[in-house]
């Protein structure tokens, strides 16, 4: 047992200094056995407890002074001993908690933080340069905003439900995908030690027990399409909405086009003055500059919406950047929701009685240009910017039949706008040239 010492007070501990040399010193303060000063050379002080543990003798140190009080210092102190006494070594359990919480700190990483960490690990792996562009877009539009912000050990299945769900009928392929990128960056998470247990976007034995086989329902090409008896109501219903998301989408069905390039659509690639907005190739899904006529309603819905400064996107979001392609499909489902509120059917697919999203505006399209007008279907397709028969191209791509498609889409935004019927259709003549 230690001799107590003569206790000190706060103003004798205060006047404690250094004898001189080069060694530290200790001073006993006395009121819990073994509790010292100790003192540097160059004018440093802190609490130690000088203590036998088991076989070992150790010195805890127990803070620095004045950051720690006399006071303080015989409390923890106290507290040490009676650690001691009950089979406890306070210098072991010092470093479990510290181990404990290093391993807690490296687990604290968030979603958003694991992506880029799990790419980078992963670049050797990627092919080029667009292909992890499109794992970075697939996540940043669809998982980020729901997942961003989690921390990777907290994320469950029902989390990654959240995320799946909404797009697992209508984009089946994109929802495949999604759910086989996050699992990638969840597993990097574990191997990398920022989380433990099963891997919550796992399909085998997990979601695939949640969500039907992708091959059992509509896969991507098959995007639930407006009725085209209903799009005339549904384009007037879009009209009572504000904000940059309903614009876009208003834009996206007078142009019959992507969502994707109507999003990304920039203020250089329109000439108002012309009524033409001319897509890049490399913004295209088929990798081809594609002009696309802009009618009057499209003009003057363009001439209306307010720039930004220093901000090229004619649809921007609100913090500056691109619209996310949920934006739009939000802006669809809200139109379909606040319909069955007013007692309607809603706004669905006339063959698969699903919700009608923003890509099925161009089935719409499609629809319109086959059921009730003349125009060639050929030239729809055109319009539509897919893939057409060598023969088509021909005949069609020496100058795209800009004029003319012109006309079909300025009667396709009178279609949308008045619910126009076939007598009012401009019909265009078998001669394609």
């Amino acid at each position: 047992m230690p001799k107590v010492a003569e206790e000190l007070s706060a103003l004798d501990v205060k006047r404690l200094a250094h004898p001189g040399g080069k060694r530290n010193v200790l001073c006993s303060v006395g009121g819990v056995p073994g509790l010292y000063m100790q003192l540097t050379p160059n004018g440093g002080r802190s609490w130690v407890l000088r203590v036998k543990v088991g076989t070992l003798r150790r010195d805890i140190g127990l803070g620095g002074f004045p950051g720690v009080t006399l006071s303080q210092a015989r409390d923890k102190a106290r507290d040490a001993r009676d650690k001691i006494e009950r089979g406890i070594d306070p210098v072991e359990e010092r470093k479990a908690a510290k181990a404990a919480l290093v391993a807690a700190q490296r687990r604290g990483l968030t979603f958003a933080d694991a992506v880029d960490k799990a790419l980078s690990a992963k670049l050797d792996a990627f092919k080029n340069a667009k292909h992890r562009q499109q794992w970075e877009n697939t996540l940043a539009t669809y998982a980020t905003p729901d997942l961003g912000k989690m921390l990777v050990q907290d994320i469950t299945t029902q989390d990654i439900l959240r995320v799946l769900q909404p797009l697992w009928m209508d984009k089946t392929e994109t929802a495949s995908r999604l759910r086989g990128r996050i699992e990638t960056v969840l597993s990097w998470a574990t191997v990398a030690g920022h989380r433990t247990g099963d891997n919550p976007a796992r399909w085998a034995g997990n979601l695939k027990e949640l969500l039907p086989p992708p091959s059992k329902v509509a896969n991507e090409g098959n995007h639930p399409a407006l009725a085209l008896e209903d799009a005339p109501r549904w384009f007037a219903a879009l009209q009572t909405r504000e904000g940059f998301g309903a614009r876009a989408l208003e834009f996206a069905a007078l142009t019959a086009s992507r969502s994707q390039e109507v999003r990304g659509a920039l203020w250089d690639e329109i000439d108002l003055d012309k009524a033409l907005w001319i897509i890049p190739g490399a913004r295209m899904k088929m990798g081809r500059e594609h002009r696309v006529p802009l009618s009057a309603r499209a003009v003057a819905m363009l001439e209306a919406l307010p720039r930004l400064k220093d901000n090229p996107l004619v649809f921007p979001a609100a913090r500056g950047g691109q619209l996310s392609d949920m934006t739009l499909s939000a802006t669809m489902r809200r139109m379909h929701e606040a319909e069955i509120a007013q007692g309607g059917a809603g706004f669905i697919d006339r063959t698969s009685k699903r919700p009608a999203v923003p890509h099925g505006l161009r089935s719409t399209f499609r629809d319109w240009v086959a059921e009730q007008t003349a125009y060639p279907g050929d030239m729809a397709e055109v319009a539509l910017a897919h893939r057409i028969s060598n023969a088509v191209e021909a005949s069609y791509r020496r100058g795209d039949m800009i004029e003319k498609r012109r006309r079909m889409m300025g009667d396709w935004a009178k279609f949308l706008i008045n619910g126009g019927s076939l007598a009012n259709v401009v019909h265009i003549a078998p001669n394609h040239r």
